[in-house]
């Protein structure tokens, strides 16, 4: 459970967001929407404890950023696009980031890259990778280790059509296995295929739309 409670951040005395609160639920996707400028990736970097809100607070899982934690304890982030070593492979890259936790086998890794469509390209250096690709591997790393939260900032800018169906059945596994997913996206079919809660933002307010019992739940 996310809990955003009277939210300001301002930046050279502009408003970037302008008293957010909401609540996003653990074992649901939530989905922001909104047009560009919003608000939408600068609240995931608050919520990552990636940014300092001006005023207002974030408690995640109990424990609120910059008071009990810096970051989240368990958190998978994907935000502006995925960015890797371009010398090492696709695996090397997600093996360096397991390296940084407990727990993720190289039996898990291969796994995971064959999740998100990469079989076969896992061993090719990061610089080769299509945009495509690299946006797959950027999911893998997110979702890497079954973190409890997970913030994905348009994940699925450049896939093509299968990409976008593996993206959006990550997004429902981890779900479904208990996961905070908080994602922003203007993907229409992302939004009315996976998204449990909807919440729109414009000039930095943030509003529910949709969600009261979840898409889980039909």
């Amino acid at each position: 459970m996310v809990v955003v409670d009277e939210v300001f951040k301002t930046i050279r005395s502009v408003p970037v967001l302008d008293g957010v609160s909401a609540e996003f639920p653990s074992g649901a996707v939530s989905v922001l929407t909104g047009p560009n400028g919003s608000g939408k990736t600068m609240l995931l970097r608050v919520i990552a404890g990636l940014v300092r809100p001006t005023s207002g607070s974030v408690e995640v899982d109990g424990r609120k950023l910059h008071r009990d934690a810096p970051f989240p304890e368990s958190i998978g982030i994907l935000l502006e696009g995925p960015a890797f070593i371009g010398s090492l492979s696709g695996r090397d890259n997600l093996r360096a980031l397991a390296d940084l936790r407990e727990g993720v086998s190289d039996a898990q890794i291969d796994d995971l890259i064959a999740r998100v469509g990469l079989a076969g390209f896992g061993r090719r250096r990061y610089r080769t990778y299509s945009l495509g690709m690299r946006q797959r591997l950027g999911i893998a790393a997110a979702v890497m280790g079954a973190p409890s939260l997970i913030l994905l900032d348009e994940p699925t800018n450049a896939l093509d059509d299968e990409g976008v169906v593996m993206a959006k059945g990550v997004m429902r596994a981890v779900c479904d296995a208990g996961a905070t997913v908080i994602v922003a996206t203007h993907d229409a079919d992302v939004v009315q295929d996976v998204a449990d809660v909807r919440w729109r933002m414009a000039q930095g307010r943030i509003s529910h739309v949709t969600g009261e019992e979840g898409r889980r739940h039909e």
